[in-house]
């Protein structure tokens, strides 16, 4: 789907990373907070102006839940949709898939900070991508909302099998609901110290949390 093959040097917040993303996998990115995970997303999805080493086939759809919801905020959802190309016999539907039934008249300002996510998210399912990148979006969200969220996501790549998922987070308890693999950036410059399938076994993940802590300590300057 795509090859990353970033060169120590060429980025001046990435190092080392050679990686690639495959039909169906669903990747949690974790990490220390601004140790460069949005930046290696907005890199993979072209907003970053440096982007030697991020290889993506022509034509590949990229969807882009962002932190803030990016909604024009004078335009109702019904609007909003509209201008990323979703017909109008199409919104309701669109809307009712990441349970907004009814909302479509809605202005952003008249949603809950969870709806106004799940809107975002019909906005990125609205390309029907390939490619689904997700940064951080459960954060802000109290623990019922942030489940439910979980929730749709996991049903929404449930029902889309070959549509990949990179997804940022804190959380490694959003990874082990989410994720089929790993990764684990941290060091100055960035790198990608764990890169592994996750699997569902019980000892597997509680392998996993101990090496990821292990990882984190082991990162730190000093």
């Amino acid at each position: 789907m795509l090859d990353l093959r970033i060169q120590d040097g060429t980025h001046p917040v990435l190092g080392d990373i050679a990686t690639s993303v495959r039909a169906g996998d669903r990747i949690c990115l974790l990490g220390p907070s601004g140790i460069g995970k949005t930046t290696l997303l907005n890199l993979i999805a072209g907003l970053d102006a440096r982007r030697e080493g991020v290889a993506i086939p022509r034509g590949l759809r990229i969807g882009y839940l962002f932190q803030e919801h990016r909604l024009l905020p004078w335009r109702t959802l019904r609007q909003n949709l509209m201008l990323v190309g979703v017909p109008a016999r199409e919104v309701a539907e669109l809307l009712a898939r990441v349970g907004l039934e009814g909302c479509a008249d809605r202005l952003p300002d008249q949603l809950s900070l969870g709806m106004a996510r799940r809107a975002a998210l019909a906005r990125c399912l609205a390309v029907d991508p390939d490619l689904l990148l997700l940064d951080e979006p459960f954060a802000s969200l109290d623990p019922e909302r942030a489940e439910a969220l979980q929730g749709l996501i996991a049903a929404l790549l449930e029902a889309r099998p070959a549509m990949a998922m990179i997804c940022v987070t804190h959380e490694r308890r959003d990874a082990h609901r989410l994720a089929n693999r790993i990764w684990y950036l941290d060091g100055r410059p960035a790198r990608l110290h764990h890169d592994a399938p996750l699997t569902r076994d019980e000892g597997a993940a509680t392998a996993l949390d101990a090496r990821l802590r292990r990882l984190g300590r082991s990162c730190q300057p000093g």
